[in-house]
This record gives C-alpha cells, structure tokens and sequence, in this order.
C-alpha cells in the first residue's frame, strides 16, 4: 500500500463526516460506507506506522484529521447561517471520532485536541452574553467535547495501555491538558457548574483507569495527584 494512501482516505473519512453533519443523510448504505472507510483507515494507519517512515507526514494527517472532525462536531451553521437540527449529526461525527479512537495513534491525539478547544471554548464562554446567539452553540459543543473525552478514555486506555508502541509521553501531554481544561472550566462554575462536575466525573475515570495499569505508575507522580486534587 502506498504510503502516501492515507491521506485521501482522512480526507474522504471527514467528508463522510461532513456530509451527515450538514445534509442529514442518514440511509444505512451511506452509513455503512462510512464506517468501512473509517476501518479502512485503521487498518492504512496501521501498516503505515508499521514501517516506521515518514512519521511527521502520517502525524500532520492525523492531527488535521481530528481537528477538522472536531471542528464540524461542533458546527451547527450551514454557510448561508441558517439554524439546522444538528444533534443527531453531531452525535454522528462524535461517533465517527470515537471510532478512530480505537486507534491509541488517533485516540491520544484526538483527546489532546479535545482539550485544547475546550480550553478555548471555556475563555469564550467567560465573556459571552448568555443571551448571544452563539452561546447555546458553544453551550451544546462544551457536554459533546467533555463526553467524547469520557468515551475515549473509558472505552479504550485500558487497551491502548497493552500496545507495545504506546506513547506514553503524549499520555503525559494530554492528562495534563485535562487538568488544566478543568481549572478552566472551574471559572464558569458561577455560569454552570455542570461544566467542571462533568469534567471531575473525566478525571475520576481517568485516575481509575492509570491506577490499574502498572505501566502507568511510571507516569510523573505530580501529573498524577493533580487528577486527585
């Protein structure tokens, strides 16, 4: 398989993605072909890294894959500006995201992702007029981005864990984002304090979860007792 493959594939795996976000198509073929192409995907990346070439251009797909799929996750504009259900597509794109996630490549950046736009998300929320057209927008984006986190970590650290390529510097990076995208999420309390209670309910799995692998007890021991504040 060429190694230069994997591109195009991201890239139609985000239109998939694209396509049920904006259109609302959601016949069983069209869905079928994307979850195809998704493990199409896995199986490409996999053999990719196999070869241990050409990792910073396999890295930048990845992570413009993610950030594009997070970013239609969270949209729910059309370009003319007008409002569409968007729920169930979010929740499709979510999906899609959670799939690759199975991946510990694409799961760990996906999270690392997660956090910084929530972050980012958080800073906006702080000044925003509750009553702007665009909060219950980012309101929505703040529970769909905490929860993928959630799904993420509980459905696959465990088995991430037991891969024997396992980065466990990036796990560093991204346990730290979530600490610090917690403390943001803290200065909303006086807005919502559901915010930072769904984020403690993220940090309680994830301390579960590195405290049941042997390999995780490796990890900086301050990055580690923040998760037990």
């Amino acid at each position: 398989m060429k190694q230069n493959s994997l591109g195009p594939l991201l890239i139609f795996s985000w239109t998939c993605a694209a396509r049920y976000h904006l259109l609302q198509v959601y016949d069983s073929k069209f869905s079928n072909l994307a979850h195809q192409a998704v493990d199409f995907i896995l199986v490409t990346l996999k053999n990719l890294l196999s070869t241990g070439r050409n990792h910073e251009l396999v890295e930048g797909i990845v992570n413009s894959l993610v950030t594009r799929l997070i970013r239609q996750m969270c949209t729910s504009l059309l370009e003319n500006g007008s409002q569409y259900t968007g729920t169930n597509a979010q929740f499709c794109v979510q999906h899609l995201i959670r799939k690759l996630g199975s991946e510990p490549y694409i799961g760990q950046r996906a999270i690392l992702s997660v956090c910084q736009r929530l972050m980012v998300l958080a800073e906006r929320l702080l000044f925003c007029d509750p009553f702007d057209d665009d909060f219950p927008e980012m309101h929505d984006c703040m529970f769909i981005l905490i929860q993928l986190i959630e799904f993420l970590v509980a459905d696959y650290l465990l088995e991430w864990s037991k891969a024997e390529d396992f980065d466990n510097v990036l796990l560093e990076d991204w346990v730290t984002s979530i600490v610090q995208a917690r403390k943001a999420l803290e200065l909303l309390e006086s807005r919502n304090g559901l915010y930072a209670l769904y984020m403690d309910r993220v940090a309680g799995e994830l301390a579960k979860q590195l405290g049941g692998v042997s390999s995780f007890l490796k990890l900086k021991p301050d990055i580690i007792n923040c998760l037990f504040r």
